[in-house]
Order: structure tokens, then sequence, then C-alpha cells
């Protein structure tokens, strides 16, 4: 692409050309128009903000080269595979490339053939490096993930702080900073290392709208997740962080062997094992990936519907930045985390174990007591996540748990007075479970053998259960009034001092009386009502995704390349059956309405039954949208189907039942066919199988997406897995 004059008419039109997108988002424009004419810039915007394009676009608007500064390979693999599939010029410098394929990328940078060049910090720094840039014509520079420049990053990289040669070496040519999270005193140092004072700050806002977030007590954090990833996102693409690598690999082997696909990832594994994770997670549609905080940061999928912590974090960037990667692409997604009192007392422990400065490790337990203030909030989450980075938020958001189902909070200073008394009389040394039975009047052997049930303080909190006096201990500890020991013994602080002569009120969160719902009504009510579409359109969507898939597999790139879900919605919505509408859906730009727009208008066209003059009904729209899906990936027209009459009704006492053992049954099919499991038959069309439970053949052809061709290569075996279920093989 050639660079044309740099005003906001060109850049909108860039933007719509190669990008699809009719306008910028929030500040978007204002960053690109600065760049654009030469300008630095330092860029604060969320995960799933669109930093990406106040680069791009403006690589694209001036003359050379831009380079970008990227920490990770897959990440730039991941950019440059995208941009490529725009119709845009561009590369990348890293070790994966042979010899021979790295001179190949330095002759288009120095001869002008690049739009966009994307190197790591240690790559960038070579001597090498430095002379070509010098060379070549260079039209910016843009540093991502910039708070690793700091010292106060939570993802501190030595080697970027070598970027303070670009100011010295490259000062007429503009620098961009961009980042998804950093306080005052990190914003400070990535000022001071790129050479950025005076240049305008452009801070979005931290507000993801469709993140719904949520915490829970950690009970049985497997079970949680697993019916947590059942009753709301079976079938999604999900990311599972947990603290250790042993619990990575124990969480991933679990979750397969209930039913989910699911692979481990973390920094234990060899470079091969990581990398097939990884590009599994990429190509694939339904796959929860567990792991530790080394998964992610490189990962730029947008259609991540969920992230689960079963561990708690370590501070409030780094969850803020985790919980990021889901609903990249603006459709509902899901930040969703347990935890509990040994969470507490375990990171407490390691900060103060660390080897670091006590300055740091005052400021790293300042981030931890903010998380866990936002834990334990009974306010809107969403209120103290933004309070957090300095931007005003007045709840009730709507969209967390705390909004949607407050807790019952009371004045609980007389139990944590108890429970102080307790930790102090024997002698600040024992753990929550030895308090917790002193509390209840436990004379337990440990009890009796050290005298504790002598204490005026033995028996005292008898009136509550231990799941109560656990809640309690949590919370004194994640408040500062207790302090987690070496050998996780519990004793009394400082703070605790005006509490216990109650001059200090506490109002805690009283977790038991939280009211419960059921799984059914939790689907309903959060699952079903954060679909992507209607359940009338659900057969299109499913036939886009699936053409979609078997694009990527031909091409050799991840599914979102071709178009992401959030483009796919709105062209399940708008139903476009000529190039011309499917040019006005946002993401849909020349290069993808010239490569991909007669195969998708055709697939709408099927799906809305062709020329029919009469409505085309749901079920008769499914099995055309499946027969048109599979005559497309077998390059032939699909066939008319024939509808046949209805079913009898089923037991609804069997649904969950046949719905489980149909996902085995589509597990077991997509290891003997190689397609993924929604290629086999999508969710919708599992829940109407094991909502109609069919005896025969006969009874599946008006289901929605289960038309001849499917009805012909897996009916049987349907039919076998409901008998089973019924007990009627």
């Amino acid at each position: 692409m050639s660079a044309v004059l740099p005003t906001p008419e060109s850049a909108l039109s860039v933007l719509k050309t190669v990008w699809g997108y009719d306008a910028f988002r929030g500040v978007q424009a204002d960053i690109v128009q600065t760049v654009t004419d030469g300008g630095n810039a330092l860029v604060l915007m969320p995960t799933g903000g669109g930093k990406s394009l106040c680069y791009q676009v403006p690589s694209l608007l001036r003359p050379g080269v831009g380079i970008v500064v990227s920490p990770l390979i897959a990440l730039m693999k991941d950019q440059v595979d995208t941009l490529r599939a725009l119709g845009v010029r561009a590369a990348f410098l890293n070790s994966t490339l042979s010899p021979e394929g790295a001179r190949e990328v330095e002759a288009a940078l120095l001869s002008g053939d690049l739009d966009l060049l994307y190197v790591a910090p240690e790559r960038l720094l070579l001597p090498r490096t430095l002379d070509l840039l010098e060379r070549a014509p260079v039209a910016l520079f843009a540093v991502d993930e910039a708070h690793c420049v700091s010292q106060w990053g939570h993802d501190f990289r030595p080697e970027y702080q070598g970027l303070s040669m670009l100011p010295e070496r490259f000062g007429h040519i503009p620098r961009m900073a961009l980042t998804a999270t950093a306080d005052d005193r990190t914003r400070a140092d990535i000022l001071r290392v790129l050479g950025l004072q005076g240049a305008p700050q452009f801070i979005s806002s931290f507000d993801r709208p469709n993140i719904q977030y949520r915490v829970a007590n950690k009970e049985g954090p497997k079970t949680q997740l697993l019916d947590f990833i059942r009753s709301e996102h079976a079938g999604d693409a999900g990311i599972v962080y947990c603290l250790s690598r042993k619990s990575v690999e124990e969480t991933a082997q679990w979750l397969c062997a209930q039913g989910v696909d699911a692979v481990a990832y973390h920094a234990g594994l060899s470079p091969r094992e990581r990398n097939q994770a990884q590009e599994r997670f990429l190509n694939e549609e339904g796959l929860v990936v567990v792991a530790t905080v080394a998964f992610g940061m490189g990962i730029d999928k947008p259609n991540v519907r969920f992230v689960a912590h079963l561990d708690l974090p370590k501070s409030m960037e780094g969850y803020y930045q985790e919980t990021g990667r889901a609903g990249r692409d603006g459709l509902p997604g899901t930040a969703w985390m347990v935890y509990g009192l040994a969470d507490v007392v375990n990171v407490r422990r390691m900060l103060a174990g660390s080897d670091a400065p006590e300055e740091v490790k005052r400021a790293e337990a300042g981030k931890l007591d903010a998380l866990l203030t936002y834990c334990e909030t009974a306010a809107c989450r969403r209120e103290v996540l933004l309070a957090y980075f300095g931007e005003s938020f007045h709840g009730p958001c709507g969209n967390c748990d705390t909004c949607l189902n407050p807790p019952q909070v009371r004045d609980m200073t007389r139990e944590a007075q108890m429970a102080l008394s307790a930790a102090i009389r024997t002698g600040n040394r024992y753990g929550a479970a030895h308090l917790t039975d002193v509390l209840l009047g436990r004379a337990t052997e440990k009890v009796v053998g050290m005298g504790h049930h002598t204490l005026p303080t033995f028996g005292v909190g008898a009136a509550h259960d231990e799941k109560v006096w656990r809640g309690v201990l949590r919370q004194l500890v994640s408040l500062g009034y207790l302090a987690a020991g070496e050998y996780h013994g519990l004793s009394a602080t400082g703070k605790a001092r005006t509490l216990l002569k109650g001059e200090t009120a506490l109002v805690l969160r009283e977790d038991t009386l939280q009211p419960k719902t059921n799984k059914r009504e939790r689907t309903r009510d959060r699952g079903g009502s954060r679909a992507p579409v209607s359940p009338s359109d659900q057969p299109l969507f499913e036939a886009l995704r699936g053409w979609r898939l078997a694009r990527a597999r031909s091409l050799g790139v991840p599914p979102y390349v071709i178009f992401t879900d959030a483009t796919l919605k709105a062209i399940t919505e708008l139903k476009p059956t000529s190039h011309a509408t499917l040019g006005t859906v946002s993401g849909v730009g020349q290069r993808k309405l010239a490569d991909y727009g007669d195969e998708v208008v055709q697939l709408v066209r099927d799906s809305l039954g062709g020329l029919m003059p009469a409505p085309v009904s749901a079920p008769e729209r499914g099995a055309r949208e499946n027969t048109a899906l599979l005559g497309i990936l077998k390059g032939r027209p699909a066939p008319e189907p024939v509808l046949l009459p209805p079913t009898a009704p089923a037991d609804p006492a069997h649904t969950e039942q046949v719905a489980e053992a149909l996902r085995e049954l589509r597990k077991a099919l997509s290891k003997e066919t190689g397609h993924s499991a929604f290629v086999i038959f999508p969710n919708a069309t599992l829940e109407a199988l094991a909502a109609r439970q069919p005896r025969t053949l006969a009874e599946m052809q008006d289901l929605p997406g289960f038309g001849p061709k499917r009805l012909e290569a897996y009916g049987e075996r349907v039919l076998e897995t409901v008998q089973s279920v019924l007990g009627e093989g």
C-alpha cells in the first residue's frame, strides 16, 4: 500500500477500505491524527479497545514502514497473518525465520516494500538491525506492551529499558508507547525511558462493559469451574488461570476427563508442547487452555468467551490484563474467579518472603490489598475496579455478580473481636483451621494438647458454623487485621487494636446468607440472554462458523483472521444477499469482500431458502443451512431438504443426561473424523436433540442444523446414544 495524504478523511478512508469499519472508537481518531502528523503519543487503552489500529493506520498514511516493538513471537505472527489477510504488506523479524527468510524481510524493509514490520526488543537492539533502520524509510516506532520498560511494570522485561536509545538515535521519527495498564509510577517510567516528556497522553476508559465480573468463595474449585463451563460456556473458547504448574496440569487433565476439550500451558513444558497448545487455541473454536500467567499476553484471539481464575492473582493490574482477554470482539464475556483464605495467606506469604527491595514489596503489597478489596466488596465490582485505575464510575453496572445478586452484609464487629482474641490468646501462631476449632468449642486432640480448651475464647463462637468463621478469618486477613506467618499461622496486626477496643466497627459480607440460584436459572439468566445471536438465527451463525473454519484451515490461519464472531453476528442479523449489502457490515473491508463475498452471500441466500415466495421456517432454515454448508465444503450445490412430521414430546427429566451423552458422542466423532465438534453438530442442534430425544431418523429431520448429510453421517449413532441413556437400546 502506498502512503496517502495525512488527513482525517483519508484516515477514515483507510479504516473503511482496509478494515471495513465506518468510524474510529473513542480517542482512536485523535491518536491517529497526532502520530500521522509526526507527533509522539502515550496510549493507555484497555485490552480489546483497539490499540493496534492506533499505529497500523498511521503506518499506512505516513511514508515508510511502521516499526512495531512487540514482546512475543506469537503476537507478531498473529498480527502479521491478520494484516496480510487485509492486503497490508506486513512482516516480522524474529528467531523463527531462517537466515534466508530474514534477509528477504531486510531487503523488503530497505526497498520500502513493507507497511509494517514487527520486531522483538532484543532484535531491535542488535547493531545490524539498528544499521538497517538508519538506512530504511521508517514511518514511526510503536512500542507495544510499553509497561515492560518500567521496573514497576507488572511484566518487567529488562530488554525494554534498552529502548531508551530510540529518542537518542531516531529522535526525528514519531514514537508511540501503548499499554493496557500503567499506574502513575509506571507511566512516569515509560515517559522517561522513551523520551516522551511533553507528548500528549491518551487515556481511554478502562471499562469493558461487555465483560461480566464474578467472584465466588472457593469450595470445590474444579467442580465449580466445570459447573460454570457446562451451564454457561459449553463449547466456548476460554482461558483458566492457575498459580502453579502442577495445578495447571491436574486441572486440564480433570476437565478432559469430564468431557471438556482442554489443554495445559506453562513455562515448564517444552517449546514444542507450548507451541502445539497455542496453535490449537488459535485455530480451534472451542478449546479451553489451562495456564499460568505465562499464557495470553501474545494471544490476539477475539472470541475468548470466558477467563477463569482458580487462584488469586498477585495484583489488580495482573487481574485486569488477564480478564481483558475475554470478549475482545465486543460480544459478551465472563471474568469468573474463586478464591479462599488459603489463597490470601499464600500470596501474602509469597510477597513477604520475596527478595525484592522493601520499597518494591510495599508497592506490591498495596496492589494485592487493592485486589482483595475488590474481591471482598459488597458494592459494584466495576465501580471498585475502575476506581483503582483512577476512573470514576457510579454503579450499579448491572453486569457483575454484586449488582445481579447483591450480597448481604452486616455488622460483624463482635465476631471479628472473637476471632482476633482467639488468635492472640493462642499465641499468634496457629492457622485458620485451629482457630475455627477453638471458636466452635471443638475439643480436638490438638486443641486439648495445647490447653486451648481452657481459654476464655473456647466455644464463644458456637452460634455460627465453620463456614461463617472461615469467611470472617478470610476477610480479616484480606483487610489486614490478621497477618499470615511462615507456616500459615495467623497473627493480629497493629491495625487490630482499634477494632479490639471497639473504636472501629466492621461490616462484612455474610457469605452463608447469599441466595443461591440453581443451574437452570443461571443458564437462562446469564447464558441464554448473553448468547451471540437469537435462537432463530443460530443455524445461519453456525453455518458461517463452519464455513469460516474450513476456509481458515485451507489457508493455514486462525478462523478469526477470516472474520471475527462480531462480524459473523452482524452478517447473521443483516442477512445480506448481495456484495453491496455485505460491504456495509462492520469488519468487511474491500479485500475480504473480494475474497469471501461470493461464498458468504450464497450461504445467506441458501439459509433464506433462495427465491421461495413463502416465509422460511426455522427448522427448514436449519436444514438448508446444513446442506448449504456441506455443499460449499464439497464444492457442489446443496440438495433440497425433505421435512417430516414432528415427533412426540420427550421426557424432560432425561434432557440433561441425553445432552451429556451427546457431548461425549460429538467428542468421539470429532476424533474419528478430524472435524471440530461444532462441525459435527453445533450446540443449538445438540440442545434440540436432547430436548427431542428422537427414537427414529424421521424424528430428527426437522431439527435446526440437522440436515440430510448430518442425518446420514451421524443419525444412527445419535439414536444409539439416546436409546442407551433411556434404557431402550
